[in-house]
Order: structure tokens, then sequence, then C-alpha cells
């Protein structure tokens, strides 16, 4: 017959044995417990409370119509999400200039998009450089800090939620984890516009990782942490998100 396992812990002087199994048990009911109150308190701010401003700002006078309506010309996919670096038509716009400009210091930059359809956290991920993202609509970004990365790993715990609306610059800042934007509750998908420097989120550069955080790169200045429930997990990427994925749909 096996052994039952026990342990014991001592506090003030006394001694308490316990069950392993039944460690285990009360263990279990403590995570459902915290994945309760993450549901319950979960709160959608905006990109205009104080909540933000360690992750990022609302960029000061931008035109952002002409882009509007270009993006507006883009169909949305029938369904997940589309991205892509640089956009012709975006990038005839005007404020590609001054986003180079005043945004930027001078350093020459790419405005593509990603637009579809997306509720789910799925990925955080990191560049070297602020990225700022302009909607059609209002939408939902998640967010982390990257100092908040403890062994490769965060908890999607920390994460918070931001409305941004419709038309506003919004600087996300370099030390801010983000990925893919989500749509608010009724709205039929996303469009937002993304500004980053010139090479970003293209073709990984080839070399042989010497730390850790070399593996988590999966394009050119972009460094990915990805859920286990994601896609890109199951491709290969760096599994570096515990807890739960996040859905704004069940907010």
């Amino acid at each position: 017959m096996k052994e039952k396992g026990f342990l014991c812990y001592t506090s003030g002087g006394s001694t308490l044995t316990m069950l392993r199994e039944d460690v285990n048990k009360i263990s279990y009911i403590i995570m459902l417990r915290r994945e309760a109150e993450r549901e319950v308190t979960m709160q959608i701010y905006s990109v205009t409370d104080p909540e933000f401003k360690p992750y990022g700002k609302v960029l000061e006078g931008y035109d952002t119509t002409e882009l509007l309506a270009a993006m507006e010309k883009i169909a949305l996919p029938e369904s997940g999400t589309a991205y892509e670096p640089g956009i012709p038509g975006l990038e005839a716009c005007a404020i590609r200039e001054e986003l180079s400009v005043r945004g930027y210091g001078g350093m020459p930059v790419q405005l593509g998009m990603c637009w579809g359809h997306n509720t789910k956290l799925n990925c955080l991920e990191y560049h070297r450089d602020s990225e700022v993202n302009i909607g059609t609509t209002d939408f939902i970004l998640l967010l982390a800090k990257q100092g908040e990365i403890e062994n490769g790993m965060l908890d999607t715990g920390r994460v918070k939620a931001f409305r941004v609306p419709k038309g506003a610059a919004v600087e996300v800042y370099a030390t801010s984890l983000h990925y893919a934007p989500c749509e608010v509750p009724g709205a039929d998908g996303f469009r937002v516009a993304v500004a980053l420097p010139l090479g970003t989120n293209t073709e990984k550069p080839a070399f042989e990782p010497v730390c850790e955080e070399d593996r988590w790169m999966t394009a050119r200045n972009k460094w990915l942490l990805a859920h286990p429930e994601s896609s890109e997990a199951k491709g290969g990427a760096h599994i570096g998100l515990c807890g739960e994925n996040i859905d704004v749909a069940a907010v």
C-alpha cells in the first residue's frame, strides 16, 4: 500500500500536519478564488484616466481625418486579424511625415495597420521603441509592464484594459507590453493604424541566441510572450504568459 505524503507547517510554536492531497485541494480552491476575483475586478479604463500614465499617453495636435478615411477603404477579414507593417495608402497620408518628425524626432517610420476581429489577449509583445495607435472606431488595448516579467513569465492578472476613442493618436511606451487590439463590445471588428520605426515587425534577423530574451524574438524589433492557448504558442513561440487568457467579451 502506497503511503500518503504529509506536509508540516510550524507557526507560533504550533505544528500543523496535513495530507499532501489536502494541501493540493486548498491550493486549487485558492486558485479558483483568485480567478473569480480577477473576473469580478477586471475593469476597462480610458486612456484619459490616470491609470494609463505608466503605459503611454494621448498625443496632441495630430489631424487623423485623412488617415481614418484611408483605413476605412480596407475591408475587414471575415474572421481573425490581419497586420501589415507598412501600407502604401496609409503611408501616403500627411500624418506619416508628421509622426516621423514630431512623434519620433526625425526618425524614419512605417505606417501600417492591424485590423479584423479579436476580443482575447493571446500574447504580449514589446519593442525597443514606442508605438502609436489610431483607430477608426473605439478599441481596447490590453497592456502590462515589461518590468513585471519574472523569470520569463508574466501573470495575466497584471494586465490592464484601456479603451481608446476613435481618431485619437495614442503612444504606447516601449516598456508597455501589448498585442492585437480588441474590439469594443457590440462592434463588428476594428481598424487600428500602427506607427513604428521603419523595419519593425519585418523579417527576424538571423543570429545565435546568447541569452534567454533572445529566444523571445519573433521578428525584427519584436519580442513576444505567448499564452499556452494561443496559436502563436502552438507555432513554437515562447510561452511566457500564465493565468487566464483574458477575453474582453466576458468583462
